[in-house]
């Protein structure tokens, strides 16, 4: 017998949607929060008990709800934000959905209590109920939640241990501060107070602000950044390549205000870090990205984190040309007082205004204005010659002593010491040069093009339709990198040139991987990365080796290189090329004044 289909009870339909909405106590916080933003609260206390389980507290100081929109607000898509289909277009609000509440009430024993104004009274109403009842409350809204999940057993199950509860809540709580310095947030578990985050509306309190949230090291070893383009408007602190992470912990990206876990922004800072982070590590970053809310789709996915761009390659482009641009700006052009504890200060760019499309002295295609001089063609020194150092020393003048300073001696054959304004400075000369000659290698690449090789048989490369549909949509853009792909069937391609520098490459499974990338991210950076990889092998081998004697002409030459190079903090391989140690922390190592 065929079973009727029947409309659902409305509870049946809440606890349904909590599946999507409600993972964890962390899913129920970001929600009332979130609610509390939209509210426009400037103050925001979240009170925790056992994890979240026993019971989960959001107080605000928002605008309130009326006693008449208390019942209506726990109703499925009842919602103050969205009215019609041209709302749902540009949506600024963090919440839109109306599924939030009546999910969380369906799963737990829930009172919201609210005030619209401090000389009326407050209303209160438990989700069991109907009628608001009155209560004294100031103005702003409590949403009080108890017993998570008291009523579905097997998903209580599924919750982990207190601790890690707490420690999910605590995360979502400190992404949303970071995304909101224009309000106060307060986070209090099992009667202790976690963390009280004043307004910061200045760069200092912000700064404090990210400390206490981020810790200190990420603060020190980070760079602030701000760039306008094309109606959006990019800014925030990454971290220094030397500042990698193991995990990627420590990467906030916002979108108007809202974290987002998106692959074309993903793809772009990678591809920003590509050249000067160790392979296997991650980057930190805080970035806040605004722009017209036409121009990004929110209502996505239930939970909010994902987004997409109607001009995702816009916004690849731009982002990853401004994180490029700033990676490449050598820390040591900036004069930094400390390379150990204080490589870069964020607060070192903040009052620099971008100027014409310039973001500190680079422009978007990640070039310096006023380029260094490099010859294209390139001849690797013998192990019995002298290595090639465009750069000439400057006399040591005090008041003209540059960033990285003066040569005073050689370690082991492998270091440089050098003496600058703020004390000494230690070089790996080989690791610097191999940069040195990297970048320039990648220049002279750049100016002469890509030389393609013909192949005397072409390789046929068998691709399901959709890839092949590709290669025909891509066939100029595979050229412009010195290979040539024709289609020769519906599912058959074949491969007549590649570029000179991969002839001995596999050149079919390169393609298959350029056509991935393309599928995910409408672009592929694969035969470029291939190439780059060969130019820092060739630069690897062509650089000073260690035990190399240098005079000190030699050894000044290459500090100026270094202070002339993008990206010469790093070697090839993501390591540091050089560390600098102060006076005062000299001092304090001799512990000299005590």
């Amino acid at each position: 017998m065929q079973n009727k289909i029947i409309l659902l009870p409305s509870q049946l339909i809440n606890q349904i949607a909590a599946g999507e909405v409600v993972e964890r106590p962390a899913s129920v916080i970001k929600e009332l929060v979130e609610n509390s933003i939209d509210a426009q609260a400037t103050e925001i206390k979240v009170v925790i008990e056992k994890g979240g389980v026993k019971r989960m507290l959001v107080r605000d100081n928002g605008m309130g709800i009326a006693k008449s929109d208390l019942a209506l607000a726990l109703s499925r898509h009842a919602t103050s934000k969205v009215r019609n289909l041209a709302d749902l277009e540009h949506i600024s609000s963090m919440g839109f959905r109306g599924e939030a509440l009546p999910s969380i009430a369906s799963v737990s024993r829930f009172k919201v209590s609210s005030c619209i104004d401090e000389t009326q009274a407050g209303w209160s109403l438990f989700s069991q109920e109907q009628n608001p009842k009155p209560e004294g409350h100031p103005k702003g809204t409590s949403m009080d939640v108890r017993d998570l999940f008291y009523n579905t057993p097997a998903r209580r199950k599924f919750l982990k241990t207190e601790t890690t509860e707490f420690s999910h809540i605590e995360k979502v709580v400190k992404r949303l501060a970071l995304a909101r310095f224009n309000i106060v947030f307060e986070l209090e578990h099992n009667g202790r107070t976690r963390f009280k985050l004043p307004i910061a509306h200045q760069q200092q309190q912000q700064n404090h602000r990210i400390e206490q949230l981020l810790g200190q090291d990420f603060l020190k070893q980070s760079v602030y950044f701000e760039q306008k383009k094309a109606g959006l408007h990019l800014s925030g602190w990454i971290g220094l390549p030397t500042f990698s992470r193991s995990q990627n912990d420590m990467q906030y990206f916002y979108v108007n205000g809202r974290i987002v876990r998106d692959r074309t922004v993903t793809h772009a800072i990678r591809q920003a870090y590509q050249d000067v982070l160790y392979h296997g590590r991650h980057p930190a970053y805080l970035i806040y990205l605004e722009l017209d809310p036409a121009s990004v789709d929110v209502n996505v996915h239930p939970t909010k984190h994902e987004v997409r761009f109607r001009e995702s390659r816009l916004i690849h482009d731009f982002l990853f040309t401004t994180l490029h641009a700033v990676l490449a700006q050598p820390q040591a052009i900036l004069n930094v007082p400390s390379a150990l504890e204080e490589k870069i200060s964020p607060t070192h760019l903040l009052n620099q205004e971008p100027v014409q499309g310039t973001l500190s002295g680079l422009n978007l295609s990640g070039v310096r204005e006023k380029p260094a001089t490099f010859k294209a063609n390139y001849e690797f020194q013998k192990p019995d010659e002298k290595p090639i150092l465009s750069t000439t020393p400057s006399p040591p003048i005090e008041d003209k002593i540059p960033p990285l300073g003066f040569a005073k001696a050689q370690i082991k054959g492998i270091f440089i010491v050098a003496e600058n304004k703020q004390g000494m400075i230690l070089v790996d000369m080989h690791a610097a040069h191999e940069r040195i000659m990297y970048e320039r290698l990648k220049t002279a690449k750049a100016k002469e093009g890509i030389v393609s090789q013909p192949l005397l048989v072409p390789m046929a490369v068998y691709l399901n339709q959709q890839d092949a549909d590709l290669v025909e949509q891509y066939q100029a853009e595979f050229k412009s990198f010195g290979m040539s792909v024709e289609r020769l069937d519906q599912d058959k391609v074949v491969i007549r040139a590649v570029p000179a520098l991969l002839q001995k490459a596999d050149m079919e499974q390169l393609l298959r991987d350029m056509l991935a990338d393309i599928q995910v991210n409408g672009q592929s950076q694969r035969l470029n990365e291939e190439m780059n990889r060969i130019l820092s092998t060739m630069a690897c081998h062509g650089a000073i080796r260690a035990h190399r004697q240098l005079t000190l002409e030699e050894m000044n030459a290459l500090l100026r290189d270094m202070e002339q190079t993008e990206r010469s903090d790093q070697c090839n391989h993501g390591r540091p090329t050089w560390i600098q140690m102060t006076v005062s922390e000299m001092d304090q190592f001799f512990m000299r004044g005590r």
